[in-house]
């Protein structure tokens, strides 16, 4: 392989542990470095500023999702688990799958389900306020509440939903290299994907979810039935561990920043703006691979056909370049440009789903908490893609 003239190196480690721990500094240094950086470790190149981060992710001819959004090279390398058809396909394979699922999770869709939804928030604070003292939102609320409404929204049964947290943990590790992140879900991952495989067959759906109506695309001829199980395991795949994250990070921002939160009860409109700021400020997905399909020129480096370049959502997200003030979490900032979700044909398709769970749980916790209170530092959950927390202590103030 040849480098372009000028094109900054790094061996450091993006999936090392400090790095999880705090990935700030080193995406500072990504960003400052240029708009291409070489990661030696994993030969693959790095893009940590805003404009080159957007223009990779809307890019889909040169820059391929089907050979895989992780390091792993699907032209060479053997996926752990079939293909995702949203995540890694793209067109015209990527077209039905997409157009199937977009009108399903529109706005005006998911707004049947609001009111169930807020008051299923409204009950869950409720619950959360009877125990006075110390708590850890993470378990209490950024996990319980997603648990509970989105699987009964793709219509899965009750029993074994703690599987969908292991298996998308699993699942994002996979995207980075095999290290011990990955070996720890290792042991156990058989048997959860054969659980989660399992509920995406027709007979095991409610018929008034979001999985029966793929099943009824397949019907109408849309897709085909052997493509419906996978989208409908698609979205159990990418649709819980990043809304608890994001629901944990607006919960942290809220936290550390009481301004923001006394804003936010004195105007409650605010909580999807304060949800996508937050997605901006803690970027719960961190990172996403492409693979060049042609030899292609960032800036003064040249990306070799073949090729992976990894991109730092979460730098560019803070980029000063974008951003004002990039490192405050702020409410009067308008969020909506973001990458946090994406751009381009593959955003993500279900991110309306997430600020309308995001709506509910912070306006709920909005019109019963004056203050949240840390009780003592955040621990974070490292993952090779997803910028976690493991524990939120904190007291809740009414």
């Amino acid at each position: 392989m040849t480098l372009a003239p000028f094109c900054p190196t790094t061996d450091a480690d993006p999936f090392g542990p400090e790095i999880l721990e705090d990935p700030l500094p080193f995406q500072r240094s990504v960003r400052d470095a240029g708009p291409v950086v070489y990661l030696s470790r994993y030969d693959v190149y790095g893009l940590g500023r805003y404009a080159e981060v957007h223009a990779a992710l809307t890019d889909w001819q040169h820059l391929q999702s089907a050979a895989g959004v992780g390091l792993a090279n699907f032209r060479t390398e053997k996926p752990w688990r079939p293909p995702s058809l949203l995540l890694e396909a793209d067109p015209p394979h990527h077209d039905a799958p997409r157009h199937v699922l977009e009108p399903i999770l529109t706005p005006r869709a998911l707004r049947a389900l609001r009111p169930a939804w807020l008051a299923a928030a409204e009950q869950l604070v409720d619950e959360v306020l009877r125990h006075p003292g110390e708590i850890d939102l993470v378990p209490a609320v950024a996990q319980a509440f997603p648990l509970r409404v989105f699987p009964d929204a793709v219509g899965l049964p009750e029993a074994g939903r703690e599987n969908l947290l292991p298996y998308g943990d699993h699942a994002f590790n996979a995207f980075g290299p095999s290290n011990e992140l990955v070996a720890k879900g290792l042991p156990r991952i058989g048997e959860i994907a054969a659980w989660v495989n399992a509920q995406c067959a027709r007979d095991v759906l409610a018929p008034d979810g979001f999985g029966a109506q793929i099943w009824a695309a397949a019907d109408r001829g849309d897709i085909t039935h052997e493509q419906a199980p996978l989208i409908v395991r698609s979205l159990l795949t990418a649709g819980v561990d990043t809304t608890v994250h994001g629901l944990a990070a607006a919960l942290h921002a809220f936290a550390t920043h009481p301004d923001q939160w006394d804003r936010l009860r004195a105007d409650p409109g605010l909580a999807r703006i304060a949800f996508d700021e937050a997605v901006r400020w803690e970027s719960p997905v961190q990172t996403f691979f492409r693979t060049a399909t042609v030899d292609m020129r960032i800036g003064d480096t040249i990306i070799p056909e073949g090729h992976k370049i990894l991109m730092f959502l979460g730098a560019a997200n803070r980029d000063p370049r974008r951003w004002a003030d990039p490192d405050r979490f702020d409410l009067g900032r308008d969020p909506s440009a973001h990458v946090g979700f994406g751009m381009g044909i593959h955003q993500c398709v279900g991110q309306h789903v997430a600020r309308l769970e995001a709506e509910a749980v912070l306006t709920a916790l909005a019109a019963r908490v004056e203050r949240i209170e840390p009780a003592g530092p955040p621990v974070r959950h490292h993952n090779n893609t997803l910028r976690a927390f493991a524990a939120l202590p904190v007291r809740l103030h009414p």
